[in-house]
């Protein structure tokens, strides 16, 4: 849903064509999340079914114009106005991972999680050297750039975002190491060998006791 009311919230400032769209969204958000042209038509076509869009002309290059309406001004004022859902919370491939590596033979979980916090570690190293070239930009260009505001409140959240994740695999390492701790030991296979012929010669014992009683 992210893009279809980013889309709408492009048009609000003007009639724009398809490309036109996806260049303006990559630039405000630093092509974090990057769109191809046929996305943004298929998305266009959706919304002008819904009536939140309409095509409004062409301009001087023969582009197709799109232009918000009404609907999709209330539309949009809803999306800003209500908290983004985080009941059903959107499929995160490294808890998946993290799930099934639990037990899953031959995998050492901790390697895991090891080989993706040098991956997020580096990643969040990223962020925050794209982040000062960010600041430089705002500071050079004041408010007035709003793209360079934009980018730079995305990137504070990929920021949060690794930190948080770093953390979380500490806790997971962590939390596996205090459970291999208490685990209860295995029995080898020779013990329980030996338990069970314990077992049938206690049996065997016993029965012929009984035998002998008067």
């Amino acid at each position: 849903m992210s893009i279809r009311h980013g889309l709408l919230a492009l048009l609000e400032r003007g009639p724009r064509y398809g490309s036109q769209l996806r260049t303006e969204f990559e630039a405000r958000t630093g092509s974090t999340w990057p769109l191809n042209v046929g996305q943004v038509y298929t998305t266009l076509s959706r919304l002008e079914r819904d009536g939140m869009v309409v095509q409004d002309g062409e301009d001087e290059a023969g582009h197709a114009l799109y232009a918000i309406t009404d609907s999709g001004r209330v539309e949009l004022r809803s999306w800003f106005e209500n908290p983004v859902d985080r009941t059903s919370p959107a499929r995160d491939e490294l808890a998946i991972k993290l799930a099934m590596a639990v037990g899953a033979p031959g995998v050492d979980i901790r390697d895991v999680i090891q080989s993706q916090r040098r991956h997020t570690v580096k990643a969040m190293q990223d962020y925050t050297r794209l982040k000062a070239q960010a600041l430089t930009a705002v500071e050079k260009n004041g408010a007035r750039e709003r793209d360079d505001i934009a980018w730079l409140l995305v990137l504070e959240q990929l920021i949060f975002q690794t930190e948080a994740e770093a953390r979380w695999l500490d806790h997971c390492e962590s939390r596996l190491i205090r459970l291999s701790s208490t685990a209860p030991e295995p029995a080898s296979p020779g013990a329980v060998a030996g338990a069970a012929g314990m077992g049938a010669r206690a049996g065997a014992g016993a029965e012929e006791g009984a035998h002998h009683r008067p």
